[in-house]
């Protein structure tokens, strides 16, 4: 027995469809996108537990300005490297980092930054946050990585657990490239870090505007590391 005819939708109903597709993607492009981006090896894991509360703080930070949609990335293991579903709830993916544990490898900041070039040539994404101790890698690739960054004005904010000095030597070069920042981070200073990535996301949010009219003393120090 043949099949009825499918009903067919109408002009109107057409018309609302698209309008409603537009509406999504207008509503996307507005809302500001920062990649927050952590080391996950082995020796990260005495503090990762921070990492994820920090996290969360810096979602709590950014509401006061606007509405900021996350991507969380990490890097681990044999060459495994992660990027989640882009998310403006600071909850759920506080849980997801929850759930990650570190496991021994070599670090993959190139395959990181490329990454975030990627994103941002998708749809602007206002900063590049990464918490890392390491860099096994050539500082000239991640330099020149770093530099693209700064071109295509996706700024890296880079957060320095330990005093490895090659380490910190490459991270400033790439913030500086990058138009970005650089700040250490350890146990101790926990609570500075907080501030910083408050600031960090009231910029991704507002821009310098936010950071300007702020009162925040670590807003101002990120301010004066900004390059115009």
């Amino acid at each position: 027995m043949p099949k009825p005819p499918a009903n067919r939708s109408s002009a109107s109903d057409i018309r609302r469809f698209l309008k409603k597709q537009t509406d999504i993607v207008e509503f996307v492009s507005r809302t500001p996108r920062l990649i927050f981006a952590i080391d996950a090896t082995a020796s990260r894991q005495p503090t990762w537990d921070t990492a994820c509360q920090l996290q969360r703080r810096m979602f709590e930070a950014s509401q006061q300005i606007a509405q900021l949609s996350v991507q969380l990335c990490f890097y681990r293991g044999f060459a495994e490297f992660y990027a989640s579903s882009w998310c403006n709830d600071a909850r759920s993916l506080g849980s997801e980092m929850t759930r990650v544990h570190c496991e021994g490898g070599h670090t993959q900041i190139a395959r990181l930054l490329r990454h975030g070039l990627a994103e941002h040539g998708t749809a602007p994404v206002r900063a590049l946050v990464f918490i890392g101790d390491a860099m096994e890698e050539n500082p000239d690739t991640l330099c020149n990585l770093a530099g693209q960054c700064g071109l295509s004005k996706l700024p890296l904010f880079l957060f320095q657990e330990g005093r490895d000095r090659l380490a910190e030597q490459t991270y400033r070069s790439m913030a500086r490239l990058s138009h970005g920042a650089w700040g250490r981070f350890d146990q101790g200073s926990a609570a500075t870090l907080e501030r910083l990535l408050g600031a960090v996301a009231r910029y991704a949010a507002g821009g310098r505007k936010a950071l300007e009219n702020s009162t925040d003393p670590d807003a101002k120090l990120l301010l004066q590391q900004l390059k115009p």
